[in-house]
């Protein structure tokens, strides 16, 4: 009998895919205001302060000095080196190339936890994360893209390997640290690496219109803080790579609330290709242990 993935973790999965594929209608808004890597600080700084109010609340406990290089390296891949490849990225690549490339991420994660963690996939769980990964390049296709090799094309790939370097990282370190306390001190970590944006800054706030001040505001309240959060509790719930796989909705999500948010109409393409993920998800969740 195939055992389910906990309620809990389906809900805190479900909580994470919504805020991180509104991040891509937030980033277009606030990119007409901001460059990429001011972007990309001013987002985590906002995101390591509403964490650290909480922090200081709470009395959360600092970590173990023997942990602190796997935390100083799980923030630096999947915050400074994740999100400032993306934004670079993304200044050469159209959206939905860049949604495509980026959601490498669960075939590398599933890759990396079968290595690193022990976790094991039937062929079934494999089968379901090509197909969904199909259904993300269709959805890529429907976007008006393409695959072009963009200068921004490896920093993309990059941050999707980055990503499931942290997910994986973040899986071992959950042995020992709550689900709110290992986010806090990657995203701490992250943003510290960041400080080489801080030069500009303030000028770069002053001179953004306020729309674009509120979509980092929103950034890093919600899809970094809140949605870091959850992802941290989903996998200390359930496996990495079956809760990667949920990723792979990231874009059908992000191109519906495009839809709404921006007026951006999904194509045929694109309809046929979020099918397409739903079917390899379930597969992956339902025959791939």
């Amino acid at each position: 009998m195939v055992r389910r993935i906990d309620s809990r973790a389906q809900a805190a999965v479900a909580t994470t895919l919504l805020l991180w594929a509104s991040a891509f209608a937030g980033i277009r808004l606030a990119l007409r205001g901001y460059s990429p890597g001011h972007l990309a600080f001013l987002r985590f700084l906002i995101a390591s302060s509403v964490l650290a109010t909480y922090a200081v609340v709470a009395r959360m406990r600092l970590p173990a000095r023997r942990d602190l290089p796997a935390i100083a390296l799980m923030g630096f891949l999947g915050i400074t080196v994740y999100h400032t490849a993306l934004n670079f990225g993304e200044m050469s690549v159209s959206a939905g190339s860049a949604s495509f490339i980026v959601n490498a991420a669960p075939v590398l994660t599933a890759i990396l936890a079968t290595l690193f963690l022990g976790e094991r996939l039937k062929v079934w769980g494999w089968a379901g994360i090509a197909v969904s990964f199909g259904g993300v390049s269709l959805i890529a296709l429907g976007g008006g893209g393409g695959l072009g090799l963009a200068p921004g094309t490896l920093l993309i790939l990059l941050s999707a390997l980055a990503t499931s370097g942290y997910f994986i990282l973040q899986k071992r370190l959950l042995g020992r640290y709550r689900a709110l306390e290992i986010t806090t001190y990657g995203i701490w970590c992250g943003t510290a690496f960041m400080l080489v944006f801080l030069p500009g800054l303030a000028r770069e706030v002053s001179a953004a219109p306020l729309s674009a001040t509120l979509a980092v505001a929103y950034l890093g309240a919600f899809p970094a803080a809140v949605a870091y959060v959850a992802w941290a509790y989903a996998l200390s719930l359930a496996p990495a790579s079956r809760a990667a796989s949920f990723l792979f909705l990231t874009p059908l999500l992000a191109t519906a609330i495009a839809w709404v948010w921006l007026g951006e109409s999904p194509g045929p393409l694109a309809l046929a290709g979020g099918v397409m993920a739903l079917v390899g998800v379930t597969l992956v969740n339902t025959r791939g242990r």
